[in-house]
């Protein structure tokens, strides 16, 4: 069984620019992601520790543009824990879409186990990121 969790309450007034003089710095609140299920949505939240560490950073650090792709660095901190990361992005209706495979265990978190070790969360973190642009 898979459950995506969703911060649809982020919104950002106008479009990103993606220019090397302006890199998008984003801070989403932990309390804010939806998992659609009130009990994984207390769980996710926590697993990233919401009350000590309510904020999750995704910050550009480097973004270029290869022929039609994007390529970009970008850095994830969650529970006070950075890590770096290579994202290729596409343009799909004037928003950049990126998709990158993370784990729990890059930040050093350990994916919970429930009902005496019966369910197990996966050590994997798919960060699905789409973002309005102007480019």
């Amino acid at each position: 069984m898979s459950f995506q969790c969703i911060n649809s309450k982020f919104k950002n007034e106008g479009a990103y620019s993606f220019s090397e003089k302006s890199l998008p710095n984003i801070i989403l609140k932990v309390a804010d992601f939806d998992c659609g299920n009130k009990m994984m949505t207390k769980d996710f939240q926590k697993i990233l520790n919401a009350a000590k560490y309510p904020e999750m950073t995704i910050k550009f650090i480097n973004f270029t543009r290869n022929q039609k792709r994007y390529l970009a660095v970008v850095e994830v901190k969650m529970m006070n824990q950075s890590r770096k990361y290579n994202v290729e992005f596409n343009l799909e209706n004037n928003k950049m879409v990126g998709r990158k495979n993370v784990k729990f265990s890059d930040f050093n978190i350990t994916p919970p186990k429930k009902m005496g070790g019966m369910i197990v969360v996966k050590d994997d973190l798919d960060l699905t990121f789409s973002l309005s642009t102007k480019i």
